[in-house]
């Protein structure tokens, strides 16, 4: 007993003094900007001669004249507009794209979630830092997307993910057009409800599952066989069902809906957006006043659509649902516009190709907004749709560092943002160009 308790004493400080010292963190990384022109979009104003001081992924002041921390990286735009990170809220990042959705069943699930990792890339080079993505039809391939970039396997936008559609039987969001024998898989039809207890259940495994917010349809579509968007869907009692659910879970609920009555429907259930809004009238423009009701359409889509069925890629039927709702859609757009109902940005990105979200501004500048409110649409806006305004949508103390620059001045050439030089996300730069 002795001896062991002098070779434990003899063999002590060789122990200590070998083991490995505690590790000491990181510093944080630390980044300075200088912006020849900053787009304050809270107070709808441009700023001259600014320096942003970034550390560790986060904003930590603005000003003119900021004091360099010693071993700081300095970013010259000065010769630069810079902006807040772009947000896109109804895009489709982790689904293939195709015109046609029954080529979903000629891949496996991984097969699509390998294919789907450029939309990431290019979405987030566009200068969309954030994405609010709607729906995938192979349920959860979205949430293995999301959590990939935020791991850093891959490279992308954050994203806020609605798991699968909620939708009726061969409804909007189903996987329709098939032979009434075959049996889909449950991934492919994950979403189907039928009744509020129903929609209660499936939003309430979505929850479960790591949804970040749940995407409803209230009517038909115009990319589903089978389907007539100026049809309602769900009833009044399930999309009241489906707000309640969410909100049991801290959940936010957007609203697929081209019929003016679906959208009203969906309006008066509480929904936090309605996708779409093709055929909104008078009374559904006001109703989305009243009750703070986002409008996220998609005004530019319609070129994409057209343009892919005169190479024959757009199912013939598709083109028969489309026709003339793109006339009364930007219509619809510039009503609501003048009567100042909120409104965000959304592009519906895997209609039109993934990363040329930035080519909507124009078109809704065209359409009544001024650049000014464009811009807002896709930043402060879109940040206060998914309720993260304490962290995304502007440039502030204490924000994250998401944020792009342009050659130019966007509030003269919108269009200047389909062409963006530098994209930071988190304070790490994706993209530098001269």
């Amino acid at each position: 007993m002795r001896k062991q308790i002098f070779c434990l004493v003899v063999l002590l400080p060789f122990f200590t003094t070998n083991a490995p010292a505690q590790q000491t963190p990181p510093a944080a990384q630390v980044s300075v900007i200088r912006a020849g022109k900053l787009i304050d979009v809270e107070a709808g104003r441009v700023q001259t001669n600014q320096m942003i001081l970034v550390r560790g992924g986060k904003i930590e002041a603005i000003g003119e004249n900021l004091p360099v921390p010693a071993g700081a990286a300095v970013i010259d735009l000065s010769k630069m507009t810079v902006l807040p990170g772009l947000i896109d809220c109804h895009t489709h990042l982790a689904d293939l794209g195709e015109g046609e959705p029954l080529l979903v069943l000629q891949e496996s699930a991984v097969e699509i979630a390998y294919a789907a990792i450029p939309n990431a890339r290019v979405t987030l080079l566009g200068g969309f830092t954030t994405v609010r993505d709607v729906g995938v039809y192979r349920a959860f391939n979205d949430v293995a997307m999301r959590d990939a970039i935020a791991r850093g396997y891959i490279i992308g936008p954050r994203m806020f993910v609605a798991g699968a559609y909620i939708t009726i039987s061969e409804g909007a969001g189903a996987m329709t057009g098939l032979a009434r024998d075959i049996q889909l898989p449950l991934d492919l039809r994950y979403g189907e409800a039928n009744s509020p207890w129903e929609v209660r259940q499936k939003i309430r495994e979505l929850a479960h599952r790591g949804a970040d917010h749940i995407k409803i349809l209230s009517t038909g579509a115009v990319l589903t066989h089978g389907s007539n968007p100026k049809s309602l869907e769900f009833t009044p009692e399930e999309l009241h069902a489906a707000v309640d659910e969410a909100n049991n879970f801290g959940l936010r609920v957007e609203a697929h809906a081209h019929a003016a009555e679906g959208i009203k429907n969906a309006i008066r259930a509480g929904v936090a957006s309605i996708e779409h809004a093709t055929l909104i009238d008078d009374e559904g423009i006001a109703l989305a006043k009243e009750h703070g009701t986002y409008l996220d359409m998609d005004i530019y889509d319609e070129e994409c659509i057209q343009d892919a069925g005169k190479l024959n890629k757009t199912p013939a039927d598709f083109l028969e649902h489309d026709r003339d709702l793109g006339a009364i859609q930007r219509s619809n757009f510039t009503k609501a516009v003048r009567a100042g109902v909120k409104m965000s940005f959304g592009t519906d990105a895997g209609v039109c190709p993934h990363g040329i979200n930035a080519r909507q501004f124009a078109f809704m500048v065209k359409y009544g907004m001024t650049p000014m409110q464009a811009i807002q649409s896709a930043t402060s806006n879109a940040a206060d749709l998914l309720g993260k305004s304490d962290l995304l949508g502007s440039l502030k103390p204490g924000k994250y560092a998401d944020i792009i620059a342009v050659s130019g001045n966007p509030l003269e050439d919108v269009r200047l943002l389909e062409k963006v030089k530098f994209v930071m996300k988190e304070g790490k730069i994706y993209k530098q160009e001269p």
